[in-house]
Parts: C-alpha cells; sequence; structure tokens
C-alpha cells in the first residue's frame, strides 16, 4: 500500500470509535476477518500498532490515540459534507437535534427554545440522556447540540468545543410565608435547606459563601435533578439554592418566593457541539438568541418572564 487507503482508516475509525470488533463488522456490514484484515493491513503501513485487545474489547494504543484525532476530523467533516450535498440547497424547514443533560431544568430549556417554537422555518427534537450519551450523539452526528450546565473540555482526541450560553443569579427561595428578617445570613438561624449535591458549581459555590460568612446550613436533602429540587423546594418548607428560573411556576403562583439573589454566586449553561466547517442557520440563531437569556433581571425572571 503506497499510499494511505481511507477505507482502511475509515474501518480503524469505526472501531476505535466502538471498541469492538463485532459490533462495527455488523453494522457496517462486513465479515470480521475481513474487518481484522484492513486494521492489520493499515497497522503494516504505518508500522505502528494501533490497538491492543483487552478482554473482547480493542483499546487504542499511543499512537491509535493519535491517529484517532486525525480520523475524528477526517471523517466528521465528511459526513457533514455529505449531509450537506444530499440536502443540497437549504430545506425550507430546518430540524434542530438538540440534546439535553436529563438533570436540567426543563424551565430553562423552555425559556431558550421560545422563540425556535414561533419559528415557522424550524422544527426540532429533543432528546434527554446523560453527559456520555450526549457526547456521542454529537461524535456520531445525530445532534447538533447539546445543552449542560457545567464546561466539557475538549482535546486531541475529543472534538467538542464548548460555548457559554448564559450565565444565571442563584437565589435562596422558600415559602411565600415566613419571610426572615435580615440578609443572609442574618434571620437564618435553624432553617433547613435544599442544595444541588457536591458535584455541582451551586453547592460548591453556596458552601463557599457560607464559609466567609461563618453560618453552618442545616442540609435537609441534597439532589443533583433540577426537577428534584423543584419538588423539594415546593413541598419541604425547606429553604433551597437554586436559580429562581426553575421554580419560575411556583413563584408566578405565591407558592414560593424569591428571598434574596446571594452575592457573587452564579451558574452557568453551556451548549456542547463539535467542531463543524457548516453551521445550519438554525443553529447559529440558538446559539446567539440564548445569550439574550443572560440579559434578564432577577425580577424579571422572579415574577414568572422567561
Amino acid at each position: 500500500m503506497a499510499r494511505l487507503n481511507y477505507g482502511h482508516l475509515y474501518y480503524f475509525w469505526r472501531v476505535g470509535s466502538e471498541g469492538n470488533l463485532t459490533k462495527v463488522a455488523r453494522s457496517i456490514p462486513v465479515s470480521q476477518s475481513a474487518l481484522s484484515s484492513q486494521i492489520k493491513q493499515l497497522e503494516e503501513w504505518s508500522g505502528t500498532r494501533l490497538f491492543e485487545r483487552q478482554g473482547r474489547r480493542l483499546n487504542l494504543t499511543d499512537a491509535g490515540r493519535r491517529v484517532m484525532a486525525y480520523a475524528n476530523d477526517i471523517f466528521s467533516k465528511g459526513e457533514e459534507l455529505e449531509s450537506l450535498l444530499k440536502s443540497g440547497a437549504e430545506p425550507e424547514t430546518q430540524i434542530l437535534r438538540i440534546g439535553m443533560l436529563t438533570t436540567l431544568s426543563r424551565n430553562f430549556i423552555d425559556g431558550l427554545l421560545g422563540p425556535m417554537q414561533a419559528e415557522p422555518a424550524v422544527s426540532f427534537s429533543l432528546h434527554a440522556d446523560s453527559l456520555a450519551g450526549l457526547l456521542d450523539g454529537l461524535a456520531r452526528h445525530q445532534l447538533d447540540v447539546a445543552l449542560t450546565d457545567f464546561d466539557v473540555r475538549g482535546s486531541d482526541e475529543q472534538i467538542w468545543q464548548s460555548q457559554l450560553l448564559t450565565r444565571y443569579p442563584i437565589a435562596i427561595i422558600g415559602p411565600a410565608t415566613h419571610s426572615p428578617k435580615g440578609f443572609f445570613p442574618q434571620g437564618y438561624d435553624n432553617r433547613r435547606w435544599v442544595v444541588p449535591t457536591r458535584d455541582h458549581e451551586i453547592r460548591r459555590a453556596f458552601e463557599g459563601l457560607c464559609s466567609r460568612v461563618g453560618y453552618t446550613p442545616h442540609i435537609k436533602a441534597e439532589a443533583n435533578d433540577m426537577a428534584m429540587l423543584r419538588l423539594l423546594a415546593r413541598n419541604s418548607g425547606a429553604l433551597a439554592v437554586l436559580p429562581p428560573v426553575v421554580v419560575r411556576d411556583e413563584v408566578s403562583q405565591g407558592v414560593l418566593k424569591v428571598w434574596e439573589e446571594l452575592p457573587n454566586v452564579f451558574g452557568d449553561f453551556y451548549a456542547i457541539t463539535v467542531r463543524r466547517v457548516y453551521e445550519s442557520p438554525a443553529l447559529r440563531a440558538l446559539l446567539t438568541a440564548s445569550h439574550e437569556l443572560g440579559s434578564l433581571s432577577l425580577s424579571e425572571i422572579s415574577s414568572g418572564v422567561e
């Protein structure tokens, strides 16, 4: 083989992505022996071992990971080009495939997609998943964008790029009655708290604030899911540390009240995409419009205005 054979490289890319020869052979489809032979020829041509076997799984070697970084770029752009060529001119209706972390606030998603719902030329599909599932969907071009509440860094082996959508205020939210007599931490003695788990940025920021002011919170409950935190805030009678948008409906109905905004405590929303030469107008519009969410004041969110 005098020059790089892109057919061999494609088979390497598929196996490197799956880590399983049998699974890839069934999906292409091609015989397992032929697939193995193609990869062996690529290794012989390069003079480098690209895989090492661990049980039934094929893991990339250090050299294999370097080759995989190039293969990701080559075939991601190839699939992007194929999609563009097949669609030809821009279709009358653009379909945007959006992944969202299962723990995200649905009120935030609703606010983010509000302008899109009023746009007749755009339709969208939503898929809730874990972070690993979202990144896999992006890598396979099954998703156009993934929404998370924490950053995801790319590397030579990873094709992700992260964009901050908006920074939102964090507030103390509690029952509409029995408001404290002073600003935090005054007036908060003997209060119970509902907070995110310790792996969440909001929890770490809240604990840092408590440490600075010498306050020890009595944690009644913690959860890593915004929908569950919303229920706990509504039903437990405890105070919650949340972005007000999560409990927008309860605040507008008078069930809960935003007692005060925490100083210098914020949470972030991110959009994760893969590097693309071509970006659809619908995706560009979504990423641009999302920045407008960051301009909302706490009073507007607390009043139920998205």
